[in-house]
């Protein structure tokens, strides 16, 4: 690929060298360069060191027709990048009126007067060409450099992110762009290495021209189906149905698409309404089900008995329970979400109660250890499950399992997924 094709990124900060803070900004790019074909060549981070950002901008430049700075762009005597930008082009810094104005009218929409601090954003070489920050109040900006156009970006991601689609038309029109016709489904319970498994044994039935890509994350697992054609539509659509095929009952989405949101469509269609009783999630799945728009119309209440005396007082989880068998049980979850059902007059619910852990463990009950009670008053189940990982994977997990077993007997699939042997508890 020619000098002139390739992008490149800098990536500017202290907190990034120091680890106080995790580079996703660079992802955030390379994905939205990604779907219209455009690929990151190079990629490099430094701190807040002028002598470094020139050497690496200047690399950069040399090697690239495209470089995309990350930060710097702030208010604070940290924030170099318009200083770097200048230096390395020849110019001398100016106040821009355009940044003047959009800092101005940031200020005054929220009630902040506009000082010598602020106004540093505005100070930049004299060629910029402004790139719009619909959010923030730094504005980004673009300048050639012997014949690359770099352009800068704050660290923030929202505001990134807000920027993105200015970014990418200026990039696409200085290297060039096709576009990518991307599909995502969401899904929980199975793993990039078992779908890739199931796809290869039916490799003959895979449409020719559409490409299978993973975004791992935690707890959900993101499949890609990408054509770079319109006229791959169908074939794409094709694939879907594969995929749906194999293992449909995965599938909780597409898009941004959340366990949540895929239960309030199982509940809505169904007129049902939800609630939760949590100990060891501490609320985690309740906030879960009301982060998502619309979660009204299928929660009422949710109950946080963390303690064995708000399990009783609140649920009326029975006292000799709790002495006989312990909190994290399989009578006292029962009991949990018997309790919940009734108060709050839900027609599905989901109780957990466990040991999140580092401490608290036993040997009979070691840490990781967790009970989950789900359903209805006249159909529920209950199972003992052992997490390992951190408190918060632990949470996480917890809360996510939860909610597709609630998913799942909504939509009448099969109640005890293949996943869960991966943590059902053996007495070694």
């Amino acid at each position: 690929m020619s000098q002139h094709k390739n992008v490149a990124l800098l990536l500017t900060g202290n907190e990034l060298m120091s680890g106080d803070t995790v580079d996703s900004n660079s992802s955030r790019i390379a994905l939205a360069l990604g779907e219209r074909q455009i690929a990151v060549s190079k990629k490099i981070t430094v701190g807040d060191d002028p002598a470094l950002l020139r050497a690496s901008l200047r690399e950069l430049c040399r090697e690239a027709g495209v470089v995309i700075i990350n930060g710097g762009l702030g208010p604070t005597e940290d924030d170099l990048t318009a200083e770097v930008v200048a230096e390395v082009a020849g110019e001398q810094l100016a106040d821009h009126p355009d940044a003047i104005a959009h800092l101005e009218e940031w200020c005054e929409k929220r009630g902040l007067e506009l000082n010598a601090s602020n106004l540093k954003q505005a100070h930049l070489p004299a060629s910029a060409d402004l790139v719009d920050n619909p959010i923030g109040s730094a504005v980004g900006f673009a300048v050639e450099i012997e014949g690359c156009l770099v352009i800068t970006t704050p660290g923030v991601p929202v505001e990134l992110t807000a920027m993105l689609p200015e970014i990418c038309e200026r990039v696409g029109a200085r290297v060039g762009s096709g576009t990518t016709y991307i599909r995502r489904l969401q899904t929980f319970g199975i793993g990039e290495s078992t779908i890739q498994e199931l796809v290869n044994a039916r490799s003959s039935d895979w449409p020719e021209g559409v490409v299978l890509g993973f975004r791992s994350g935690l707890p959900q697992l993101e499949l890609k189906l990408q054509v770079y054609s319109q006229s791959l539509l169908e074939e794409r659509n094709r694939a879907e149905t594969l995929l749906t095929e194999l293992i449909g009952d995965h599938i909780i989405g597409e898009d941004s698409d959340q366990l949540a949101m895929a239960l309030q469509r199982a509940l809505l269609a169904q007129g049902l309404s939800v609630t939760t009783a949590e100990s060891c999630t501490g609320g985690l799945i309740a906030s879960l089900i009301t982060k998502e728009a619309g979660s009204s119309q299928v929660f009422g209440a949710g109950f946080v008995t963390y303690a064995n005396a708000s399990k009783q007082k609140v649920l009326d989880v029975p006292e000799a329970e709790l002495n006989d068998h312990g909190a994290v049980s399989e009578p006292v979850v029962r009991s949990m979400l018997k309790g919940a059902l009734s108060k709050a007059s839900a027609d599905i619910g989901i109780a957990v109660s466990g040991v999140a852990g580092p401490g608290g463990g036993s040997e009979d009950k070691p840490v990781g250890t967790v009970w989950l009670a789900w359903g209805t008053e006249t159909h529920n189940d209950a199972i003992r499950l052992q997490i390992p990982g951190s408190r918060e994977r632990f949470q996480i997990l917890v809360a996510a399992i939860g909610l597709d077993l609630m998913r799942r007997q909504v939509l009448n699939l099969p109640a005890i997924p293949h996943y869960i042997k991966r943590f059902v508890y053996r007495n070694a």
